[in-house]
């Protein structure tokens, strides 16, 4: 008898190469589904939509948006998502495009008014397009899932737009949101989120909880043009006192609530809000901070962005001690909540303060810049430790500031006993030393910039009318300039982080 040979029944998987034909028949199916599939509106919307995200012009556009509301969130989002973009592009031009050189779809499926009047010539995997919207929208979301969830809609839309137009399978488009999400995380990990931060554990000031604002005397600087702030205030405390004057009447207002209020509050931009703190610090009351003017760095920088934070802060009866600043030279003395300059930077708010009525705060610092950095001048002649010293500019912050230019950046710790001191030494090219120093971490030295932490400063031989600024603010100083901490000294409400 012949033997019945064996047959093997057991099931194996499909070989690589069947495996990749059954998925690129998978996409192409998926892809005519959408090509032919029509949706109301969008044969005429999805076209501009894909357009207006070329090159990224969308986002730069949706950044700008942010940005402008001038809260330090939303201009911070905007950053991080033009980074995430910026990182996704260059990956995609760099390594994507040249990896897989796959076709684009054939057009014959795709409604000729979808279709977009030039046609890609690139590679079609994976979608560029589809990684910058996500990018974007990733980078955005993750410093501020509010702005998220606003831009997360419109990013959404340019990515289906690339199928609908036929200038890409789908699967290009889930490889390049795959990657441009993958960018917006890398930059997570090269540059913290604000969340990611830790902040110090510092203990809570005993301080009254105001649950309907009885107790609180807010004084609100008209010129600081912010009636919104006030009336949200107003709603959401009833019981609170407020008043509202003109630039002018600012110390007196504020004297006069200090004789009766619990709580002083005030609303106003930096320069106000020092006003504030000189007046709560001699009267031994905490102090209320709601930001209202164009610089708002002392609010911000306590998680005060807006007055919702404010008021569940004093609902809540949340608040913590802070280091104050403080300046002295012969009988000119004063204190400082955020930074205080000798150089330059006085020169720059100055030349700022003369232009800001005629064209606005923002153009006058720009336009301030520009005039100060254009004149060589004379760098400023100061004695440090002995020596004499040509500076172009001394900052002192009150506490670290965090990745700082010449513009500060943000501060996580309000009572570390430290001032962050800058200095910027004198030479040819004052504006490229400015830049290399804005450039450089906030500890470093080099032949043109210098940074160290101390408590305490002596700035000897200072020139008689050379200009020093502090929170927006001028005077004049000669001769010895003393810069020193006051560790813990003001009370202020904040929000629990």
């Amino acid at each position: 008898m012949t033997p019945i040979p064996d047959v093997d029944l057991t099931l194996r998987p499909p070989g690589p190469r069947i495996l990749r034909d059954r998925l690129l028949s998978a996409d192409s199916r998926l892809f005519e589904a959408v090509a032919t599939r029509h949706w109301p509106g969008a044969d005429r919307l999805l076209p501009r939509l894909t357009h207006s995200a070329n090159h990224g012009v969308l986002w730069f556009a949706a950044a700008t948006a942010i940005a402008a509301t001038r809260t330090p969130r939303a201009r911070t989002a905007a950053a991080r998502g033009l980074a995430s973009l910026t990182l996704a592009s260059l990956t995609i031009n760099t390594v994507g495009k040249r990896s897989v050189r796959r076709p684009r779809p054939a057009l014959d499926p795709v409604p000729l008014i979808r279709q977009l009047r030039r046609q890609p010539i690139t590679t079609s995997f994976p979608s560029g397009h589809a990684a910058s919207a996500a990018a974007f929208a990733t980078g955005v979301a993750l410093e501020s899932r509010g702005w998220g969830a606003a831009v997360a809609p419109l990013a959404t839309a340019v990515v289906v737009s690339r199928v609908y137009t036929g200038v890409h399978f789908p699967s290009d488009v889930l490889a390049g949101a795959a990657l441009g999400v993958g960018a917006a995380y890398a930059v997570r990990a090269l540059v913290p989120t604000r969340d990611q931060v830790p902040r110090p554990d510092r203990p809570g000031a005993d301080v009254p909880a105001l649950s309907e604002g009885e107790g609180l005397v807010m004084v609100a600087n008209k010129g600081a043009g912010t009636p919104g702030q006030m009336d949200a205030l107003r709603d959401a405390l009833p019981l609170a006192e407020t008043v509202e004057c003109e630039p002018a009447d600012i110390e007196a207002e504020l004297e006069k609530a200090a004789t009766h209020a619990r709580v002083l509050g005030v609303c106003g931009g930096d320069g106000t809000v020092n006003t504030a703190a000189r007046i709560a610090l001699r009267h031994d009351l905490p102090l209320a901070v709601l930001p209202g003017g164009t610089l708002n760095h002392f609010a911000h920088d306590l998680g005060v962005e807006g007055p919702r934070d404010l008021i569940r802060a004093l609902q809540e009866g949340n608040a913590i001690r802070v280091d104050v600043g403080r300046f002295s030279s012969g009988g000119t003395e004063g204190i400082f909540l955020n930074t205080c300059s000798l150089g330059v930077y006085p020169e720059l708010v100055r030349e700022r303060e003369r232009w800001s009525r005629r064209i606005g705060e923002w153009p006058a610092g720009v336009l301030g810049v520009l005039r100060v950095l254009r004149t060589d001048g004379h760098p400023l002649q100061a004695e440090l430790g002995g020596r004499t010293h040509p500076l172009w500019l001394l900052f002192a912050g009150n506490g670290t500031y965090h990745r700082m230019g010449l513009a500060p950046a943000r501060r996580y710790d309000l009572a570390d006993g430290r001032l962050d001191v800058r200095v910027v030494h004198g030479g040819r090219r004052p504006a490229a030393r400015l830049l290399a120093a804005a450039l450089a971490g906030p500890l470093t030295r080099s032949p043109a910039h210098a940074a160290v932490r101390v408590r305490r400063l002596r700035v000897d031989g200072v020139a008689p009318g050379t200009l020093l600024a502090y929170d927006g603010e001028v005077t004049e100083v000669e001769g010895e300039v003393t810069l020193q901490k006051i560790p813990e000294a003001l009370t202020v409400y904040r929000p629990h982080p």
